[in-house]
């Protein structure tokens, strides 16, 4: 098959065909500008990729929407692809301390003296986010305190219980793929306030788990791609951008070289390392890529004949102390069957081990919380995105302590005509889908009035 030859010259080229990338050469190109997206990987989606499970769709990286995530949510609308509910119908359940128990609210029921710990803790970390500026976190008059803590160390300082640490534990690996002691205090209350509180990023009604798109996530990257056509080309991973003394700019990728007006870099800052800038970006542009790592979050899917917890009285909802499968939900596409459980694992212990035993060690978790029918489903299904070849890790940024107040204001600060995407780079709903729609619509309008002015 002949590969067809990149244009010569462009206004815009994009680099990466995530959401962020997608968004912005969709907005660009409804401007009137001539766009080229570059992507690295043999398909469009970034950290969104759907699979199959038992013939049904699922998602292997971002999965949920929910209110007020209004940019996605609209872009979905446009193209096409609806969302349903996700199932909440019953008790959920949770393995903590050895034992299985229920409960039915966003908090599990612990003990009075445990409950009592999670709302002060929340309550203290609440006001904390309050004065954070999300827009400039900073600026904050505590921003040096929180910075040099890690959320860990934050914890410890307000004298939280083991309890409630370790439920801030599974948080921090559902949140950033990363251990508590791993991210920044400030990093946590600013992302936390992106998001509109502790309840609004966890909950799944009213919260950011509310919803789900029945055909995968990545049927919206696909319609955006569709849109585009020609405009965007795959396995053509960008290996320098050089800027010119005339303000124009050579992108090289590995299908050849591209002039361009303006570029949009649409990749998580630890990915800006594998692109060579000449000249060098400004220095500390150039050190925040070695400080914005992304974290480490694998999934796991079981499928069965029918989604026999819900006859239980569960909602496949739950929670576990242990792992590797530390949080669930419940994704079948009705009560007919296939029966399908959604399981967020344990990099540190799950990706390592070979295919089998992640099999094993999956399924013996999910029968820990859903009983013994757990123990023989008709499918499986798991990804680790720490073994992703190219650009590796997810689900976002795990900033660690120093990080915003030393680099944070060359996050997305444009260097001449090369601008700055990615959900890591939004101010709501940062590290989101939504995010990532937002802060490609941002740089688009940034992109757009740096060529017309």
């Amino acid at each position: 098959m002949t590969i067809p030859a990149l244009p010569a010259a462009t206004d815009v080229v994009v680099v990466g065909a995530g959401f962020a990338g997608l968004t912005a050469a969709r907005e660009l190109t409804r401007l009137g500008h001539d766009v080229l997206v570059l992507e690295g990987r043999d398909r469009v989606g970034g950290r969104s990729m759907t699979a199959t499970i038992a013939g049904v769709p699922v998602d292997l990286g971002a999965t949920f929407v929910g209110p007020t995530q209004d940019s996605v949510v609209a872009l979905a609308e446009e193209l096409g692809c609806p969302t349903e509910p996700t199932y909440v119908r019953g008790k959920n359940l949770i393995h903590w301390r050895g034992r299985v128990r229920s409960y039915r609210s966003t908090i599990p029921r612990l003990s009075i003296i445990e409950l009592l710990d999670v709302s002060r803790i929340q309550w203290r970390f609440d006001r904390a986010c309050r004065r954070v500026p999300v827009e400039e976190p900073w600026a904050s008059p505590i921003a040096d305190i929180l910075d040099h803590k890690t959320l860990d160390e934050w914890l410890r300082h307000v004298r939280a219980s083991a309890s409630t640490r370790d439920l801030m534990a599974i948080m921090s690996r559902v949140t950033w793929g990363a251990e508590p002691d791993e991210v920044s205090m400030l990093h946590a209350a600013r992302y936390v306030k992106a998001a509109g509180g502790i309840g609004r990023m966890l909950d799944v009604e009213g919260g950011a788990q509310q919803d789900r798109f029945p055909g995968g996530t990545q049927q919206i990257a696909l319609r955006m791609a569709e849109e585009l056509g020609s405009r965007v080309v795959l396995d053509a991973a960008v290996r320098r951008i050089e800027r010119h003394p005339d303000g124009t700019l050579t992108v090289s990728c590995d299908r050849g070289d591209v002039s361009a007006k303006a570029v949009v870099v649409a990749v998580p800052p630890a990915h800006r390392a594998g692109i060579e800038f000449l000249p060098d970006l400004p220095p500390e542009q150039g050190k925040l890529v070695n400080h914005w790592p992304q974290g480490n979050l694998s999934k796991a899917y079981v499928a069965y004949e029918t989604p026999f917890w819900r006859a239980n009285g569960c909602s496949g909802e739950a929670l576990s102390d242990e792992g590797p499968v530390f949080i669930t939900f419940d994704v079948s596409p009705s009560d007919d069957g296939p029966g399908i459980l959604l399981g967020f694992t344990d990099a540190r212990t799950f990706d390592a081990l070979p295919a089998a035993q992640r099999r094993e060690r999956a399924v013996a978790g999910f029968t820990t919380l859903f009983g013994k029918k757990a123990a023989n489903p008709i499918d499986y299904l798991d990804h680790r995105w720490s073994a992703e070849q190219f650009a590796p890790g997810g689900p976002t940024a795990a900033v660690p302590t120093g990080s915003w107040t030393t680099y944070g204001p060359w996050l997305r600060k444009p260097v001449d005509n090369i601008f700055w995407a990615g959900t890591e780079t939004a101010d709501q709903w940062t590290g989101f889908l939504d995010g990532a729609v937002r802060s490609g619509q941002r740089a688009a309008d940034e992109v757009h009035r740096a060529l017309t002015r």
